[in-house]
């Protein structure tokens, strides 16, 4: 009996059970890196407290109840602004009234309306990465998404709902295409780079859209730089009345991210995306076209990008204006590494940040704490996801090995 567990626990473990550690790792130490960045956020906002400085001169024991008094009051901030009040909540349903439980539930809405731009945006960061793309430029696919969706919005007339929003939100990813495949066809046929190209399709995209909000796109008779409205039935519905803005894009988002989970996994054209960005030379040698996938990839990565930018035009906005998207593209790289390159993943991920973000400006009002905190918290974030190291030397975490991990040739392709 003795030598039978001896050798139960010197038997290699089963292929099953390798699986089962390394997704489980591989959801651990993402779960590991956001408690490490609470932790050290916390740390940041007691360094910047004036009140804790104060109460440590009176005394240790007064410093410490000072620090746990503002990250407490911080984080709780930061909880209400994303999700709600539960007090608020439960008073709301036991009231009845329609309106105070829409304004009790609307923090955890809006922050689902942050995360909606996000989803996309990832996605598109994500696509990219599996093809072995760096696609930099989703900040600049958003822009034109939104010019090509707001334009169809606003100037195709007489259409019902039904076709209408359909069509602007398609007019929105043939622009983001669009915006995508120049850098991609420059990468494939000439060996441009494609950080580089996207870099400098950004700004094109940026001074683009400026010019048309002071000129052809501009609304008549007003002095600001803003489109004129986009019509009603182009709008992206909406479940509650105003002021709630929580629209049907939140579950286009999530069935895009379905999409792409079964393109990618499921189909033999993923198979060959994710083959040519793993090994391009072992792909060519197996007969893909590695030119036609790196087009197609960065191709499909700026339509669900444009379709990012027209979300909040046609969802949020209604309208185009300067400077309209607030860095979605450039967190979209964040989200993707953190979301492990998997749609599931990137999903996860966008809640995680847009809840952040929604919540942040109630912290800043409750606790005093300004919303760059929440800058550091994804940025701590992110640096544990890219070194994972940190996190499974901070835990005690088993390195896995080379046979579990997988060989990766080459580094963007998840």
């Amino acid at each position: 009996m003795f030598l039978e567990e001896l050798n139960n626990q010197f038997k290699p473990p089963k292929k099953d059970d390798k699986k089962k550690g390394v997704a489980s790792q591989t959801l651990l130490i993402p779960l590991l890196a956001v408690i490490t960045g609470l932790i050290i956020g916390g740390i940041f906002i007691i360094l910047t407290t004036e009140q804790v400085y104060a109460a440590f001169g009176q005394s240790f024991g007064a410093g410490l109840a000072a620090a746990w008094d503002a990250v407490s009051k911080a984080y709780s901030g930061l909880f209400t602004g994303a999700f709600g009040d539960p007090a608020r909540m439960i008073a709301a349903l036991q009231s009845g009234d329609s309106l105070q439980i829409r304004r009790a539930f609307n923090p955890i809405l809006e922050s689902l309306v942050t995360s909606t731009p996000y989803i996309f945006a990832g996605l598109a960061v994500a696509l990219g990465f599996r093809a072995g793309v760096f696609n930099i430029g989703a900040e600049g696919q958003i822009f034109i998404g939104a010019i090509t969706a707001t334009f169809v919005g606003y100037s195709v007339t007489g259409l019902p709902g039904i076709i209408h929003v359909p069509l602007a939100l398609l007019a929105g990813a043939a622009g983001g295409a669009m915006w995508g495949f120049i850098p991609g066809w420059l990468k494939a046929k000439t060996g441009g780079h494609e950080v580089i190209n996207t870099i400098m399709m950004n700004y094109i995209a940026f001074r683009l859209s400026d010019f048309l909000l002071t000129g052809p796109m501009k609304r008549p008779g007003s002095f600001n730089p803003v489109s004129p409205e986009i019509l009603p039935s182009a709008w992206l519905p909406r479940f509650f009345p105003d002021p709630i803005r929580f629209h049907l894009g939140f579950f286009i988002a999530l069935g895009i991210a379905y999409l792409v989970y079964w393109y990618l996994f499921k189909t033999t054209w993923g198979f060959e995306l994710r083959t040519v960005g793993t090994n391009p030379n072992a792909a060519k040698y197996a007969g893909m076209n590695v030119t036609k996938n790196i087009v197609l990839a960065m191709s499909l990565s700026g339509a669900l990008a444009g379709l990012a930018g027209a979300n909040e035009v046609l969802g949020v906005n209604r309208n185009l204006a300067m400077a309209f998207s607030s860095g979605y593209g450039f967190d979209s790289i964040a989200l993707a590494l953190l979301g492990n390159n998997h749609p599931l993943g990137v999903v996860l991920a966008s809640l995680l940040f847009g809840t952040l973000r929604s919540g942040a400006t109630r912290m800043q009002l409750t606790a005093g704490i300004p919303n760059d905190i929440i800058s550091i918290l994804q940025a701590v974030i992110l640096a544990f996801i890219a070194a994972p190291a940190i996190i499974r030397t901070i835990y005690r975490l088993r390195k896995p090995t080379v046979e579990e991990a997988g060989v990766t040739i080459r580094g963007w392709g998840g």
